[in-house]
């Protein structure tokens, strides 16, 4: 079980998953842990004549798009550990197991 455990942590740390926001004008690309990797957004995004407006839809969209990919990755995390959680008496739930 402890195998188990560190194998799919481990495959956790090596996916890759993204979210968007803005109709993929901003896409955030974070690990199966929720740690950012990369954050691209598009030069459409940019309103040249509105450099405050700009920035806070810029902002926000990021925002967005961070938070989708988190999702992302809890949804992975729960299909990856949440089976070995209810093996460990968890009922599922990750909130039982050190560091989730």
């Amino acid at each position: 079980m402890q195998q188990q455990l560190v194998s799919a942590q481990q495959e956790l740390n090596d996916a890759q998953v993204q979210g968007s926001a803005g109709g993929g004008l901003v896409v955030a690309t974070v690990n199966g842990s929720g740690e950012l990797l990369e954050l691209k957004i598009k030069a459409e995004a940019v309103d040249t004549g509105d450099r405050q407006e700009t920035a806070d839809t810029i902002a926000d969209l990021v925002i967005a798009a961070i938070r989708d990919a988190v999702r992302s990755a809890a949804d992975l995390q729960q299909e990856k550990l949440g089976p070995l959680a209810q093996g460990l008496g968890g009922g599922g739930g990750l909130g039982q197991l050190p560091g989730f």
